[in-house]
């Protein structure tokens, strides 16, 4: 089990020391965090479950510390962002089905 409060701190804490060898790294990282936002067309809710759902579907667990804590002070629920998350689910597996075809479509170009 993972301590999520203790990871979060410690992983904006090894941020900043990226940040320090890499400051450009980082801000183009914040310029394209922010650049979705400003376009207004989505509430912060909405994103975050995006966020939330694409941090599954990466596997990322930054991303889950991070955008978990930002989902629930922008106003998700646990049964929103279980939907949220059920969509990564089901695009995960809708993926891991179009690529067996594609390993299907491989093996009938073996000749054997």
């Amino acid at each position: 089990m993972t301590d999520w409060n203790a990871y979060r701190a410690h992983l904006g804490d090894s941020i900043k020391a990226f940040a320090a060898l890499s400051p450009d790294t980082i801000k183009g990282l914040q310029t394209l965090d922010g650049a979705a936002a400003r376009t207004g067309h989505l509430d912060a809710k909405t994103r975050e479950l995006i966020a939330l759902a694409v941090a599954v579907t990466t596997r990322c667990d930054g991303c889950i510390s991070v955008h978990s804590t930002a989902a629930v002070k922008a106003g998700a629920t646990k049964a929103e962002i279980a939907e949220a998350l059920g969509v990564a689910v089901a695009l995960n597996a809708g993926a891991a089905t179009v690529y067996s075809s594609r390993v299907l479509d491989a093996v009938d170009t073996v000749s054997g």
